[in-house]
This record gives C-alpha cells, sequence and structure tokens, in this order.
C-alpha cells in the first residue's frame, strides 16, 4: 500500500503540470481565436472551407497584424498618424487617463533596455520582524515630496498564489536586500507558496547593487 501510495502522489506530480499546462494553452488558444478569426470574411473562414476547425488560427492572425501594426508604426506616416490619435485621446478626460497608465506600463514591461523586474529583494513587510519577496521596479531616488535627500527604492510587493495583484512601495535604500535570485525563481517561490526554493540559494547580497533608472 505504501509503494501505490507512492505511485499515485508520483503519477499527481508528473501528470499535473502538464495537464495544467495543456488546459491553460488551450484556454489561450481558443480565445484569441475568439477574438481574430472573425475578422476573417465569412467565405475565408476554416470552418467555411474545411470540415474541421484549425485551432491557432487566431493566435496566427494576431502575431501578424501585430506584426504590421508595428512596422506601420515605425515609419514616417504611422508615427504621424499615432501622433494624431493620440492628440485625440488626450482630449477625453477619463480615456487619456486610462490610456497613458496602460502606455507607460507596456513600455516599461516590454522595454529590452529597462531594467525593471530584474532584482528580487527582501523587503519587511507588512510588519517589522516579517520579510517578503518584491521585485524593484524603479532605481534610488532622492526627490520625493516629504523624503528629500533620503533615497527610495520603489519595489513591487506581490501576492500569493497569484503575482499579478500586490503593493507598490517606496523604501529607503538600507532596507532594501537584494538576492542571488532570478526573477523566475522569485515567481516560482511565491506561485508555490514557497514550496519551490531558488536553485541559487538565494543568499542576500552585503552591499547591494540597485539599478539607477531615469526617472
Amino acid at each position: 500500500m505504501a509503494r501505490l501510495r507512492t505511485y499515485f502522489f508520483t503519477g499527481i506530480i508528473v501528470a499535473a503540470p502538464i495537464g495544467l499546462t495543456v488546459y491553460i494553452t488551450s484556454w489561450f488558444i481558443d480565445l484569441v481565436d475568439t477574438w481574430f478569426v472573425p475578422l476573417l470574411p465569412e467565405q475565408y473562414q476554416p470552418d467555411q472551407l474545411l470540415p474541421f476547425n484549425i485551432p491557432g488560427l487566431g493566435l496566427i492572425i494576431a502575431l501578424v497584424l501585430l506584426t504590421v501594426l508595428g512596422a506601420l508604426a515605425a515609419n514616417f506616416f504611422g508615427q504621424a498618424l499615432l501622433t494624431l490619435t493620440e492628440r485625440v485621446v488626450e482630449r477625453m478626460p477619463v480615456v487619456r487617463s486610462i490610456y497613458s497608465a496602460l502606455k507607460q506600463i507596456f513600455e516599461t514591461v516590454l522595454s529590452q533596455s529597462n531594467t525593471s523586474f530584474r532584482e528580487v529583494a527582501l523587503v519587511e513587510y507588512p510588519r517589522l520582524g516579517s520579510y517578503t519577496l518584491a521585485f524593484i521596479t524603479s532605481g534610488p531616488r532622492s526627490d520625493l515630496p516629504g523624503l528629500e535627500g533620503r533615497e527610495m527604492i520603489g519595489v513591487f510587493v506581490p501576492t500569493t498564489p497569484n503575482p499579478t495583484g500586490g503593493f507598490f512601495l517606496y523604501l529607503p535604500r538600507e532596507e532594501v536586500r537584494v538576492l542571488d535570485m532570478t526573477v523566475e525563481d522569485g515567481l516560482k517561490m511565491i506561485v508555490s507558496f514557497g514550496i519551490v526554493e531558488p536553485s541559487k540559494g538565494g543568499k542576500a547580497k552585503q552591499k547591494p547593487t540597485i539599478p539607477t533608472l531615469n526617472i
């Protein structure tokens, strides 16, 4: 019975990641298909030409459209059209705030030259004596209102097990301890409630080097 129990749990460990990965991937592909396949003319849609559905066609269409959009935005006419569109959006009271915030988030996350979310840190939160993982999002600042002269570090403290939600905090530089840990390992620890340990041990550096960003 002990051996059968071991085999059973081993089977769960092997099957669960594979099954969840297939399920999430299938859900994402179906979602993108429902968005982009209807963009094709009805006579060219797969269900009109073939007796079966082609999963992932919407994802291919999305990749092509995004690539074409990026190419158009890179030339002179595309930039002029984008500038005109942004000027129109800036005249809309509520829409401009949403657009500006989303644009800044995507530019920060997707920019290859940015160092945000590149380091994992240990901060004292939510009370003294307890520590949690955080991701450094902005470099040292000494111009915050009421805190002039003090170097403050911007960190994002994610929630467990969903790291997409959390809190943004400014902490004194001396209270932010950079860990010898990759962002991937940090996310694994957060999602797994700390069960999955970092591959490099996650030891804090004695003299952390905080990235300096242009703010």
